[in-house]
């Protein structure tokens, strides 16, 4: 999931906050329609993807197979798979905050 797509959702969220609010949304450009659930079973995707490919490569070096896998390779797995975990948090905790704003937001 890029920054763009989480940016974009929360920019929807937000304009639907402010419309139940009664407020002119903020003048935003024509984006295509982009489906949530689709967007975020990818996102959920790529991190499982990353976080397998990662404790693959663990065993694979564990086990001694130094011709396929090196340290260094396991070492920047392990830290790609902590960081799309951690982006993937992160967008979490925004769209539960602006969930939370919008339910909060007084008709």
């Amino acid at each position: 999931m890029s920054v763009n797509n989480i940016d974009q959702l929360l920019g929807e969220l937000k304009s639907a906050a402010a419309l139940a609010s009664g407020k002119q949304p903020q003048a935003t450009q024509q984006t295509p329609q982009v489906d949530f659930s689709d967007v975020l079973k990818s996102t959920i995707e790529q991190v499982n993807s990353a976080q397998q490919t990662s404790e693959e490569m663990q065993k694979q070096f564990q086990l001694g197979d130094n011709k396929e896998v090196n340290l260094q390779d396991v070492m920047v797995s392990l830290q790609k798979a902590s960081l799309s975990f951690q982006t993937m948090v992160q967008a979490r905790n925004k769209l539960v905050s602006a969930y939370q704003e919008i339910m909060n937001t007084q008709v």
